[in-house]
C-alpha cells in the first residue's frame, strides 16, 4: 500500500509512527497548507517521505498514491474524502467520518460504485482485545447495562475559558465532545449491539453552544447504554458491560482498549494482547490485508457500521 498523508497535526504524527512498524505500507507523499510547509518538510525528512505538496489536486494526481489518509480538521473530512474518491483513490479517514449521515451515505455510494476502499480510522475495532470481547460476551449472560466513559481535559480548554475558541471547541469546525471524543464510545456500543431504539444526549454547553461534555443514553429492547465523553474534565477511562452472569470491563478508554477482564460468579479472566507499540497499527495492518486480498466485502461491512454510528450522531446532535 502506497499512502499519501493529508495533514501535519498530532494524529498524522501518530499515524506515521504506526506506518513505520508495518513493512508493507509506504508513505510516499504528504500534503499541507502553505503555512505548514516547514512542518511537512520535517516530517518528510524524519519518515523518508518522497514528495511534499501544498496543492490537493496535484497531490491526488500522483500515480505513487494508492490510499489517501485524511487526518485534518473534522469539518473538512467530507470534502477531502469525496475529492479523493472521485479521483479514484482509496481513502482512510479519521473519525468522525463526516458531520452527518447523508454526507457519509454519499461517500459510501461513490466508493461502492467505483469498487474503492473507504475506511474510518476507529482503532480499537481491529484490536485483539476488542475481538476478545466479541467472542466472549455470551459468558456474562443477558445484557442489562453498559457504561462507557472517555473523558480527557483538553489542552485547548484553558483557552476556551478565556473566550479564545480553537477548532476543537468551534461548532463550525465540528468540534465538541460528541464528535471528537464520545464518538469512540458510540462505536463501541453500536458495533457490539447494533442500532438502539431510542437515544438522547444530555450535554454541558459552552458560551458558543458547543458541547464541552455530555452523556448519550441509548435505549435497546432489554437494556440501556450510557456513553460519557468530556473535554472539560478528567475521569478514568473505562467501559463496563453488565450481564446477569457477570461483567466485562475495559480497563482504559475504549479508543485504546488496553486490557479486558471478564468477571463471572466463579472466574476472573484477564486478556491483554498488544502486538504493536502504536494503537493505530492493528487497523492499518488490517486495512492493508483487505486491500491486498481485494476484500471489499469486509470493507463495506465496516462502512455500514460507520453509517449506523452517523445515524446515531445525527439524532444525538439535534
Amino acid at each position: 500500500m502506497n499512502l499519501g498523508i493529508v495533514g501535519t497535526g498530532n494524529i498524522v504524527k501518530e499515524c506515521l509512527n504506526a506506518i513505520s512498524e508495518i513493512n508493507e505500507i509506504i508513505c510516499t507523499s504528504i500534503i499541507c497548507r502553505e503555512q505548514s510547509i516547514q512542518q511537512a518538510n520535517l516530517l518528510a525528512t524524519k519518515y523518508n517521505i518522497t514528495s511534499v505538496y501544498t496543492d490537493y489536486d496535484e497531490f491526488l494526481n500522483s500515480p505513487d498514491i494508492d490510499f489517501v489518509y485524511i487526518g485534518i480538521i473534522n469539518n473538512l473530512h467530507y470534502e477531502y474524502t469525496k475529492k479523493a474518491l472521485l479521483k479514484g483513490k482509496h481513502v482512510i479517514c479519521e473519525k468522525p467520518f463526516t458531520t452527518s449521515y447523508n454526507e457519509l451515505l454519499e461517500l459510501a455510494e461513490i466508493a461502492k460504485q467505483n469498487n474503492l476502499f473507504l475506511f474510518e480510522a476507529v482503532t480499537f475495532i481491529h484490536s485483539d482485545n476488542f475481538k476478545f470481547i466479541e467472542s466472549n460476551i455470551s459468558k456474562i449472560g443477558p445484557i442489562k447495562l453498559i457504561q462507557c466513559n472517555y473523558s480527557q481535559y483538553s489542552s485547548r480548554y484553558d483557552k476556551y475559558l478565556e473566550n479564545i475558541v480553537l477548532p476543537a471547541f468551534d461548532p463550525k469546525f465540528a468540534g465538541g465532545a460528541l464528535y471528537d471524543i464520545n464518538i469512540y464510545n458510540l462505536h463501541f456500543i453500536v458495533y457490539l449491539f447494533g442500532m438502539p431504539r431510542k437515544m438522547f444526549y444530555h450535554k454541558n454547553v459552552g458560551f458558543n453552544s458547543i458541547d464541552t461534555s455530555g452523556i448519550a443514553v441509548l435505549e435497546y429492547n432489554k437494556f440501556y447504554a450510557s456513553a460519557i465523553g468530556a473535554k472539560d474534565s478528567n475521569s478514568p477511562g473505562f467501559a463496563i458491560i453488565q450481564g446477569e452472569l457477570g461483567y466485562i470491563k475495559v480497563n482504559g478508554p475504549v479508543n485504546v482498549c488496553p486490557e479486558v477482564e471478564i468477571v463471572t460468579k466463579n472466574n476472573i479472566e484477564k486478556f491483554s494482547i498488544n502486538n504493536f507499540s502504536s494503537r493505530m497499527c492493528d487497523e492499518l495492518y488490517n486495512f492493508n490485508q483487505m486491500f491486498k486480498q481485494s476484500n471489499l466485502e469486509e470493507c463495506y461491512r465496516l462502512l455500514n457500521h460507520s453509517l449506523n454510528v452517523m445515524k446515531v450522531v445525527d439524532v444525538l446532535k439535534v
